[in-house]
């Protein structure tokens, strides 16, 4: 088995591509817009499947927010330099909120975006 994508319900599907795209250096894969059934989806990575996952923006037509909730918690992205990372991100207009440090209790070093519809993005910086 692999992980192909991961879901985020967006309120506004091309603010959400510039910002994945434009800002976390992600390219758009695939857009499909289903009018009749009144949604449109945007894949966006890092590269094109099966090499690695995708995340899927969905948007409803006409619902331009949603709940967070408490049950997810943020996406993860490796990175080389959490702390160049972050000035890219921040130079291209990202919000860094939690800034680039070692996770509490270890060494590993992290950081956290947060995307325009409110979702959590973690930098965890690897050699690989």
């Amino acid at each position: 088995m692999r992980l192909l994508h991961t879901m985020l319900r967006v309120g506004n599907l091309q603010r959400s591509i510039d910002f994945y795209t434009q800002v976390m250096g992600m390219q758009l894969i695939r857009s499909t817009d289903r009018p009749d059934q009144k949604y449109s989806l945007a894949f966006v990575g890092y590269e094109s499947n099966p090499h690695q996952a995708e995340i899927e923006l969905t948007y409803n037509y006409g619902v331009e927010s949603y709940e967070m909730g408490t049950a997810f918690g943020h996406l993860a992205l490796g990175v080389s330099d959490v702390y160049a990372t972050c000035e890219k991100i921040r130079a291209k207009g990202g919000q860094i909120t939690r800034e680039p440090g070692p996770v509490k209790g270890g060494d590993t070093l992290i950081a956290f975006v947060t995307d325009p519809d409110g979702y959590k993005v973690e930098l965890i910086q690897r050699a690989d």
